[in-house]
């Protein structure tokens, strides 16, 4: 086994995802940029440098997860730290506005189709990813797993008459990073007493593609909690739920 701790971010090969990797790989990190299209990930990868490498991977593509679980086995012996970053808020036409994907999430009119296009990725992806990596990161000295999930996930603040979330309407998107945030307290749960620490994380409101660069905040602004939760020493939690500003409600 390598000296050096080994990172895996899915869907690395740009936004937040990058910048996870990116501060991640400057913090000393091996760092494999999971990316759907390897191309893509071997751009990103080298705009990281020397210490980044390219992984094709698709969450919703159980070959291709089980093929780079052993290509992280044979070429680098170990894996440290799995960000599940990966993610989708929309399943239809890529080039829809972000009220045309606001509006296809609504509850009454959304394409069953497309519901289960998201959680295919934003869940089930998240669970397999999860149990491919688990046995490497079982025998790492410290094994962490960050889900990145979102504020509006959380079933408090929906059903909260004042919070802000609730302007965002969805039985798609919203539900899913509910869905992830359970997800994950099974996972710390179920890994309670070992090494591995599993957390969910909201990034924030950030300029992305997710929502047509709508977002408020920075990408560095939106890494910075993952990363915190990456580098999470021996006495740190498992199974929460938080952003910059500390805890957020289930």
């Amino acid at each position: 086994m390598s000296n050096t701790q080994v990172a895996l971010v899915t869907g690395a090969n740009k936004g937040i995802g990058l910048q996870i990797a990116k501060d991640l790989a400057a913090r000393g990190f091996i760092v494999l940029v999971g990316s759907r299209r390897l191309g893509a990930g071997q751009d990103a990868a080298s705009s990281i440098g020397s210490n980044a490498h390219a992984l094709q991977l698709d969450v919703t593509d159980h070959a291709s997860i089980a093929a780079a679980a052993a290509r992280i086995r044979n070429d680098f012996g170990r894996l440290d730290v799995l960000v599940n970053n990966a993610g989708i808020a929309h399943a239809g036409d890529p080039n829809a506005s972000f009220e045309e994907k606001l509006l296809a999430g609504r509850p009454s009119t959304a394409s069953i189709s497309e519901t289960r296009a998201i959680f295919e990725t934003n869940v089930f992806g998240v669970i397999a990813v999860i149990q491919a990596m688990l046995p490497l990161l079982r025998q790492a000295p410290v094994g962490r797993v960050v889900n990145v999930s979102s504020t509006v996930g959380s079933l408090t603040l929906q059903s909260d008459p004042e919070s802000p979330v609730r302007a965002i309407q969805s039985v798609a998107y919203v539900p899913s990073k509910t869905a992830l945030n359970a997800v994950t307290v099974a996972f710390a749960n179920e890994l309670q007493g070992t090494y591995v620490k599993v957390n969910a994380v909201c990034p924030g409101f950030i300029a992305t593609d997710l929502n047509n660069f709508r977002g408020t905040g920075s990408v560095a602004e939106g890494a910075r909690e993952a990363v915190r939760l990456a580098l999470l020493g021996a006495d740190g939690p498992t199974g929460t739920f938080s952003n910059d500003d500390g805890v957020v409600p289930w």
